[in-house]
């Protein structure tokens, strides 16, 4: 590993979701290596002594503000090295990081998922996170026929994708589950081609559900899931858990999200996006 020089960047987070921020504008040659560096739990950044290490990952944002609203786009590198094609939590720092910039309280976002419209209220962002899908084709899945509460590797889950794919499982409390034991090998399984988030859910005893997801690319459990809170509640209507149109509360460890997922049209998803700080961190590639 060889250090080039440092970039600036910012550090952001959507319900302990946590991410560093850089401006695509500063070069960056090698983003896995970057990410997998300054990502790291145990060795990578820390803003200060209180807070833990590392990242859930890193937002590479690409600001194109000539247009009206104006468009970010937005890469999101895992602390794998990994890119993933949607992050609802990210795209919601995305949208306060360019909403920062541009004085606007609306933006688009241009992901590998597709393009997303962002509205902001103060701290508060809500995102269009585009139609959840249980066919086998978008999960995707390697069977011919949608998973809807099938047992995978002991857990019983509902597949659809929310922009990446997810296995839910609806269990009595997510605190009963030992997610780092079970969610592996759910996560690997044939079924799932390119892998799957895990994510459990519980009713939380007001209409809403309580959320733990083991996130791929992070290969461990995040504080909060924005993709897995709308799978949440995608496949709670699919089995008649919910009905109707309007917001559900699903709260993974790291605080609330609002969820809506209507009978057609784009999901929403809606919660705080917050600036921790800034700072600097070295341009690290890996040595061939």
């Amino acid at each position: 590993m060889s250090v080039l020089n440092t970039v600036p960047f910012e550090k952001f987070h959507g319900t302990g979701n946590d991410f560093f921020v850089v401006d695509a504008d500063d070069p960056v040659p090698d983003r896995p290596a970057f990410a997998r560096t300054h990502c790291d739990r145990e060795a990578g950044i820390t803003m200060s002594e209180s807070e833990r290490r590392g990242a859930d990952g890193v937002l590479f944002l690409a600001l194109e503000s000539r247009y009206d609203p104006p468009r970010v786009v937005m890469t999101l590198v895992q602390p794998d090295g990994s890119v993933a094609a949607m992050c609802g939590n990210g795209a919601r720092v995305a949208a306060a990081w360019a909403a920062e910039r541009t004085g606007t309280d609306e933006v688009m976002i241009d992901t590998p998922a597709g393009t997303r419209r962002a509205n902001l209220d103060g701290t508060d962002v809500t995102v269009e996170m585009g139609a959840p899908s249980f066919s086998p084709r978008d999960v995707p899945l390697s069977a011919d026929d949608e998973l809807v509460e099938t047992e995978v590797e002991g857990l019983t889950v509902t597949a659809v994708n929310t922009g990446v794919p997810h296995a839910v499982a609806f269990v009595d409390d997510v605190d009963d589950v030992d997610l780092e034991s079970v969610a592996p090998v759910v996560r690997h399984a044939p079924v799932f081609p390119e892998g799957a988030n895990v994510t459990l859910a519980s009713p939380d005893g007001e209409g809403g559900f309580r959320q733990r997801t083991f996130e791929r690319g992070v290969e461990g459990e995040t504080q909060s899931c924005g993709t897995g809170a709308v799978a949440v509640v995608a496949a709670a209507k699919r089995l008649g858990r919910v009905s109707g149109d309007d917001p559900v509360t699903v709260s993974p460890p790291g605080g609330a999200l609002s969820v809506t997922v209507p009978d057609e049209g784009s999901a929403l998803l809606g919660g705080p996006a917050v600036h921790e700080g800034d700072g600097e961190a070295d341009i690290v590639f890996r040595e061939r």
